[in-house]
């Protein structure tokens, strides 16, 4: 039973690792968007989700880069396009979760918390699409012909 829990483990490891990342990378974009909610009371919820996108795409991608997909791009100019190609797939995730947020909460009026995590769900699915689609995917097949 052990053999086969680690046989399965190995096979979805990057997805079981991208969730582990995935769940610290929503708690920081999470926990950074409602402190500032919390001193910015009453403002917008616009630039507290773009610092809190910030801090948390950095995070995200040291992670992604070293545990999730391992990724061994070397080089100024590799490292440029790999980090302005994880950035640049964030954005569409960013606008999407500013979107979300914004109407839901300074529109509508909806629980900001509540409407934060359910994008955020969406938002680390979408990701987790891209990095391993576009951004990394070198580093995937490279890791895949070692196995």
């Amino acid at each position: 039973m052990r053999e086969k829990i680690s046989v399965l483990c190995q096979k979805h490891r990057d997805i079981l690792l991208y969730l582990v990342f995935g769940v610290l990378t929503t708690a920081v974009n999470y926990i950074t968007f409602m402190a500032l909610l919390a001193l910015w009371p009453g403002s917008s919820t616009v630039a507290p989700n773009l610092i809190a996108w910030f801090a948390s795409v950095l995070f995200a991608y040291g992670t992604n880069r070293t545990w999730v997909f391992r990724s061994q791009t070397r080089g100024a100019a590799a490292l440029g396009r790999e980090v302005l190609s994880f950035f640049g797939a964030r954005l569409f995730s960013l606008a999407l979760d500013i979107g979300i947020v914004y109407l839901f909460v300074d529109v509508l009026g909806f629980h900001p918390g509540i409407i934060k995590l359910a994008s955020n769900v969406l938002v680390v699915i979408l990701n987790y699409l891209f990095s391993k689609f576009w951004i990394f995917r070198s580093a995937m097949e490279k890791a895949g012909e070692e196995s």
